[in-house]
């Protein structure tokens, strides 16, 4: 019975840690980060009281990083599992670019959000992050596709970190005009975009 009790505890938990998180991207994404006060937050997942947030999470900052880690997690599972599906290099360079665009039109106001915080984030020493660190782990993974790409044959011979840092700032382009004027069309971008990459990095 006390470990059914605990397992119970454990899901209610988790399950309102969710909540939370839901909640402050919706709140981010619509009053931006300064606006976003565990007070509004509250209100929005329909809570009680500000210390139900405070007893899952230490600070906002430490709310901040789990909506970042969530946000990264559930993309990188999204585009790791389309990429799985393809055999060959350039499929899955061309999965990689899909998927990227597809999370990014499917998850807006987690986009925004991320937009919204990436300012005030700090790493574990306190430093703020930069978007070249940001994307680093992004392109490092893309450096080895294109590299597998290359001694494959796959591929014709270039510089695999500058098309690594190309690809991933063609995607974040794209992150960047969610909630601007005038707007994206995503189905277009997404076509010409794998195409051209298709072209940059084809062999012979």
């Amino acid at each position: 019975m006390a470990q059914t009790g605990k397992t119970e505890r454990t899901f209610t938990n988790a399950a309102r840690r969710t909540q939370i998180v839901a909640a402050a991207i919706e709140v981010i994404a619509e009053l931006g980060y300064t606006r976003a006060s565990f007070a509004k937050i509250t209100e929005r997942a329909g809570l009680s009281s500000p210390r139900m947030i405070s007893y899952h999470f230490a600070d906002k900052d430490d709310l901040m990083h789990q909506i970042v880690r969530e946000v990264f997690t559930a993309g990188a599972e999204f585009i790791g599992a389309r990429m799985a599906a393809e055999e060959t290099v350039a499929g899955k360079l061309r999965a990689y670019l899909e998927a990227n665009l597809q999370f990014l039109r499917e998850h807006p106001r987690e986009m925004v959000a991320l937009t919204e915080i990436g300012p005030h984030a700090r790493d574990a020493g306190g430093a703020p992050y930069t978007s070249q660190g940001a994307q680093e782990p992004s392109v490092r993974g893309l450096e080895e596709l294109l590299s597998a790409g290359r001694r494959s044959g796959e591929f014709r011979d270039f510089d695999v970190r500058s098309m690594a840092v190309m690809i991933r700032g063609a995607v974040d382009a794209a992150a960047q005009r969610l909630r601007g004027e005038p707007g994206l069309d995503f189905d277009v971008y997404t076509r010409e975009l794998v195409t051209a990459f298709a072209l940059a990095t084809r062999s012979g």
